[in-house]
């Protein structure tokens, strides 16, 4: 069963969160978390999100982003 369809909504703040597969790491090195940084950056930018917090750990990450326009899932797209 899918899951149910994310409710979007201007202002929203939203916990997002991705672990890796079998909690496998998600990142080889600090480059590869600079690159990840720098995606997250681009998406904000064409999305207009601010990110209220992140952190980036071994196998997962978490952000506290605000959507001031109703499109978490468009900008989520940066990152497929």
């Amino acid at each position: 069963m899918g899951r149910k369809l994310r409710v979007q909504y201007p202002g929203a703040i939203y916990h997002v969160m991705n672990r890796g597969d079998r909690r496998e790491p998600i990142y080889h090195d600090d480059l590869d978390r600079r690159r990840f940084l720098a995606t997250l950056a681009e998406a904000c930018a064409k999305t207009d999100w601010p990110v209220h917090a992140w952190c980036l750990m071994g196998n997962n990450f978490h952000w506290v982003v605000e959507t001031p326009k109703a499109n978490l899932v468009l900008g989520m797209k940066w990152f497929t």
